[in-house]
């Protein structure tokens, strides 16, 4: 397959990226199907969500099988810093994948215009989805603490080297 340049100038070389998106490489009835032994008790869906959240299906998803998605986001990783070969992945937060649906959330008047000077009895309803998605995360990880505090990735990494400083 011939690699086509997305920026000819030579002094934008490090910027070509020839890695094609998900949707171009899908194809029809491909999946994978890994199963795994559940260790809780499965819930119904219905139980779970309000009926105008559940979908039976996702729109023009990629269908791929693991290894197309494996060798995806091997191959974007390498276009980072390389997390699997390197000590410290600067920018390996952007190396997932963002369902419409959770943007479509996040993007939502009460979240996306909540200010920090808003009256407390106004945000209710967001520290309450923080408060236990702190608790979810506490769960997870089995941690006795959970910190939603950084901004974005690198603040996030930046808070986990000081978290092991602090250990250390």
């Amino acid at each position: 397959m011939k690699k086509k340049e997305i920026f000819p100038n030579k002094a934008t070389q490090g910027l070509v990226f020839q890695e094609p998106l998900l949707f171009e490489i899908s194809k029809k009835d491909r999946a994978t199907s890994i199963s795994f032994e559940l260790e809780v008790p499965p819930e119904k869906i219905e139980n779970l969500l309000p009926e105008n959240f559940i979908r039976e299906n996702i729109e023009d998803f990629p269908e791929l099988s693991e290894i197309d998605v494996v060798r995806h986001y091997t191959r974007l990783a390498q276009n980072n810093f390389s997390i699997d070969l390197g000590f410290y992945p600067l920018g390996s937060c952007t190396m997932k994948y963002n369902p419409k649906i959770n943007e479509f959330l996040a993007n939502m008047e009460n979240f996306k215009n909540l200010h920090p000077f808003d009256p407390i009895e106004n945000c209710q309803g967001t520290l309450e989805i923080m408060y236990e998605l702190e608790e979810y995360l506490k769960e997870i990880s089995g941690m006795p603490y959970i910190t939603l505090q950084p901004a974005a990735g690198a603040h996030g990494e930046l808070t986990g080297m000081l978290m092991i400083k602090a250990y250390h």
